[in-house]
């Protein structure tokens, strides 16, 4: 049977442990080795952080245009997003970064490759900009991952906060349009020759279209599959798999409900849409997303980990197959707002916190109350 309600974290007998404080809202994180990785942080730095020393260094030289958060605009939604390693990382250095850069007052969502020398970024190239340049600080999107077939995948939200702003054909169902899609792209910029053909005219490197607002991707580590997580407008977040040439439906189908009730989107003569994996009846705000291989926590072994901004939430589900059989909520007690959740190589699960002072936290066993 399939369960959706709240379960307390001390059912499962675990806790959460401070690692690393004192980031400016971490984003993302890309583990170097199981003590070092590089987190970004939404108010605009790259930082190196220890597990084991919980030491935090800068890295220097970002490109100039990353934008930070309005300290004005509660609803900002700029700043430096996704990282990714290249998968030859320890050879060639290179890391990816995915940020809104800003443009006269405007910004869109911008990926750059750069290697890392000594905490400095060198070489910078820019690999995909999301014209056009907008006043919209919203829904950049900016999730990262390399693929097993070794290619890199990035969202770009659609940028609109409501709906009715939306032109005749939405932005994310207009194949002529950067905003709104999930791109597959070489690590070098080019496209793959094996990417879906959507039209004459469609944007190079879109691999997928409908989306909103994705931020969250990872890939399923034995059958290689792409998960990603989908804001809804007012309810309706969404789990999805991700698949070449897929519509996701944004936003002439939503699980949730639309901001203005008065919005009714264009029909599109056949437009075939995927349906989520999983979808939320509450707004949970799902940023990023994992799943679990790690033997610390064995009866937790496949599940997917969800973190959330909403009311501070972090989901666990299970499946049978791709089949959501379980769903529950952890730490209800003593919320904290989530940005992202990822393994590390050794398999331990850590959790970014959306905070001005954010956090690195560990989830541990509790050996005073044991495991069940």
């Amino acid at each position: 049977m399939l369960s959706s309600g709240s379960v307390d974290a001390n059912a499962f007998k675990v806790k959460r442990t401070t690692v690393v404080q004192g980031l400016a809202n971490p984003w993302d994180i890309a583990f170097i080795n199981a003590d070092e990785a590089l987190v970004t942080e939404k108010n605009g730095g790259l930082k190196r952080v220890n597990m084991s020393t919980g030491e935090v260094n800068n890295i220097a030289g970002l490109p100039l245009d990353v934008e930070h958060i309005s300290p004005t605009d509660r609803r900002d939604n700029s700043g430096l997003f996704g990282i990714a390693l290249d998968p030859d990382f320890s050879r060639n250095k290179y890391i990816y970064l995915a940020y809104s850069a800003g443009l006269g007052g405007l910004s869109t969502t911008r990926l750059i490759k750069a290697k890392l020398q000594r905490d400095q970024l060198q070489d910078i190239q820019v690999l995909l900009t999301a014209e056009p340049f907008s006043i919209d600080r919203f829904h950049y999107g900016g999730g990262l991952v390399f693929g097993v077939d070794g290619k890199l995948y990035l969202t770009v939200g659609e940028r609109y906060f409501n709906e009715i702003d939306q032109p005749s054909l939405p932005v994310a169902q207009d194949i002529q349009d950067r905003r709104g899609k999930i791109y597959r792209i070489n690590s070098d910029g080019s496209i793959p020759k094996d990417n879906p053909v959507l039209g004459q005219k469609a944007v190079p490197g879109i691999y997928a279209l409908g989306i909103r607002a994705a931020q969250g991707l990872t890939v399923h580590p034995t059958r290689g599959e792409i998960w990603f997580t989908e804001h809804g407008p007012r309810q309706g977040d969404e789990v999805n798999v991700l698949a070449a040439g897929a519509n996701y439906g944004w936003p002439n189908k939503t699980k949730g409900r639309y901001r203005n009730q008065n919005y009714l989107p264009k029909h599109i003569e056949g437009a075939v849409y995927t349906d989520p994996v999983w979808s939320w009846s509450q707004t949970v705000a799902p940023t990023g997303l994992t799943f679990y291989s790690g033997s610390e926590f064995p009866h937790w072994h496949g599940s997917l980990f969800v973190a959330g901004l909403s009311a501070g939430s972090l989901w666990r589900l299970s499946f049978q197959g791709q089949q959501v059989k379980a769903v529950q909520q952890l730490f209800v007690d003593d919320p904290v707002r989530l940005r992202s959740i990822k393994q590390s190589p050794d398999g331990r699960l850590y959790m970014l916190t959306d905070e001005i002072n954010g956090r690195i936290l560990r989830l541990d066993l509790n050996k005073e109350k044991g495991l069940r």
